[in-house]
């Protein structure tokens, strides 16, 4: 075992030399690039599809992490390892699988992470701002019949229901949308407390903490850690503006505790990694009164997305029939409504440490992994930067224009930061980058084009990362909702079709199959006759006249 450990470690030393070290400019040749195209080729010729149930099933979400956030953040990441950056590939993107994610909302071209978490969990498309119904439901309208009717279930069911255990772990609020897309039905996203619900819809629907602690399947995951103090009714020393405060009085999370006596409720990092696992039974973690603070200026107070990953995985692990589990960086897109990149990349970071927590925590071959976004943002990475240039920094195509930054924005608060108001040259309209004295600062918002209070969402497909039992099933551009259909499947969760019911798989990959090749061959059949009969009708009538 030592020897196979001491291998691994050379030829992981060998790849790192093989990369370029920032600043250099000995470029790769032809020999290196030969190379690599063919031992890419041989990885993927060799990879075999791993068709066992998926005991374990972990959807990890970065919130807003479109393409060019991918690809600025592997950069980004590289860069601080001392590479060039370019060639450095995040921990997910080294997956035997990938494919595309439409995004869309069913009412909106650009789509927000209510209508995406519900499409992601639920297997069902919806309504921008909508959580956990369908499209026939109002926006911030309660009606009780058509909630009743259009109200949709959830992964989060279907494998409590199969006997899995199930939690999330999110850097947002508890209630935030995407961590609500797995266990709440309400009309606007916006209702995470009772206090932010309208008074003439209280009647017909319970706020979303307290749908978490109340209601199935919520009030069942054992593991729920992220931010979210206010909603839950717990007072904290500091506050969140941003978001709304309970009015009835109520604590829910003594409550919660009271429910489970052998769970453990925390409110720390000291606290979260002390727990004695083998002797809880459910985790409630609340670590701030709105968001988790950003990685890059959280004090050691706060866990880390990967602490609270490994501790979530290390309970779950315990039920032999598996788990499922969702884990959201979902400071990337608050980083992002801010035009503050270099925050964005950090929390992207976060994400790809949490990945390889659960790589070395739990078996591969039963255990599927994917890595996704719910949607992605207007930023871009743009210019002709040189190989290796600072993924912060600033470029330009010649000496005598004026530089601008590599990451930037289409819309955003960034426009007015960079925006000259002392100047009377038309030609003098923007502040100059390479002057600027905040750069380096984690609050730094880089430039936007347009000026929004809130940078806007981007409406382009998603990449969606696989590994594990099944994970060939995601593969090709395909709708959001897709995901979700194929998460049953391959974990063969209850009443849902899946490689384990031997019924279903008779009737699509057997008799339905056999059928739509008797359909082919009985038209392609049919097609001969009836070309020759009218060849011989023409050539009839043209000898007769």
């Amino acid at each position: 075992m030592k020897l196979y450990i001491l291998l691994l470690c050379i030829v992981a030393v060998l790849r790192d030399s093989e990369t370029l070290r920032k600043g250099s400019t000995d470029y790769e040749d032809m020999s290196f690039w030969l190379k690599s195209g063919q031992e890419t080729l041989h990885r993927i010729l060799t990879e075999q599809n791993n068709e066992s149930r998926a005991k374990n099933v972990i959807i990890f979400i970065g919130d807003g992490m479109g393409l060019s956030t991918i690809t600025s953040g592997r950069i980004y990441i590289g860069q601080l390892h001392g590479h060039s950056g370019e060639e450095y590939q995040l921990a997910f993107e080294k997956f035997p699988n990938a494919a595309l994610a439409k995004t869309y909302n069913v009412d909106k071209q650009v789509p927000d992470s209510a209508g995406t978490a519900t499409a992601i969990f639920s297997g069902v498309k919806t309504k921008y701002r909508l959580i956990g119904l369908d499209g026939r439901a109002e926006t911030s309208k309660c009606d009780p019949k058509i909630n009743e009717l259009s109200k949709v279930t959830t992964v989060a069911d279907w494998a409590q229901q199969s006997g899995m255990d199930t939690g999330f772990v999110t850097t947002t609020r508890i209630t935030h949308a995407t961590p609500a897309g797995l266990y709440a039905h309400i009309n606007h996203r916006d209702w995470e407390c009772d206090s932010a619900v309208p008074k003439n819809q209280q009647f017909c629907v319970k706020d979303i903490a307290k749908q978490l602690v109340e209601d199935k399947p919520g009030n069942q995951f054992k593991v729920i850690l992220g931010g979210g103090a206010q909603q839950m009714g717990l007072k904290m020393n500091s506050s969140d503006s941003n978001s709304c405060l309970r009015s009835d009085g109520r604590n829910l999370v003594k409550e919660w505790q009271e429910k489970h006596p052998k769970g453990k409720a925390v409110t720390n990092m000291q606290d979260l990694m002390s727990i004695d696992i083998s002797n809880t039974s459910h985790i409630l973690g609340v670590f701030s009164p709105g968001h988790m603070p950003f990685h890059s200026v959280k004090t050691d107070e706060t866990p880390s997305l990967a602490n609270m990953t490994t501790q979530a995985i290390k309970l779950l692990k315990k039920n032999k029939n598996g788990f499922l589990l969702m884990v959201e960086s979902g400071k990337i897109d608050t980083a992002h409504h801010g035009n503050w990149a270099q925050l964005a990349m950090r929390e992207l970071y976060e994400l790809d440490e949490a990945v390889k927590v659960a790589l070395r925590l739990l078996n591969m071959k039963e255990t599927l992994i994917i890595v996704t976004a719910d949607h992605s943002h207007s930023f871009t990475l743009n210019g002709y930067p040189e190989r290796g240039h600072d993924i912060l920094g600033f470029t330009k195509k010649t000496s005598d224009q004026p530089a601008y930054e590599t990451l930037s924005y289409a819309n955003g608060p960034g426009f007015f930061y960079h925006r000259r108001n002392d100047s009377n040259n038309v030609n003098e309209t923007w502040r100059s980058v390479e002057e600027d004295p905040n750069r380096n600062e984690p609050f730094y918002r880089h430039f936007a084009g347009k000026y929004l209070k809130d940078e806007s969402h981007g409406g382009e497909d998603v990449g969606v990362y696989a590994s594990g039992p099944y994970s060939h099933l995601f593969r090709g551009t395909f709708e959001q909702n897709y995901i979700a259909h194929a998460v049953a499947y391959a974990a063969c969760l209850k009443d849902w079709p899946s490689h384990c019911d031997s019924a279903y798989h008779r009737y699509f990959y057997d008799v339905n199959t056999v059928s739509q090749n008797l359909r082919k061959n009985s038209s392609g059949q049919g097609a001969v006759p009836s070309a020759v009969i009218i060849t011989f009708l023409i050539t009839a009538i043209f000898i007769w006249l």
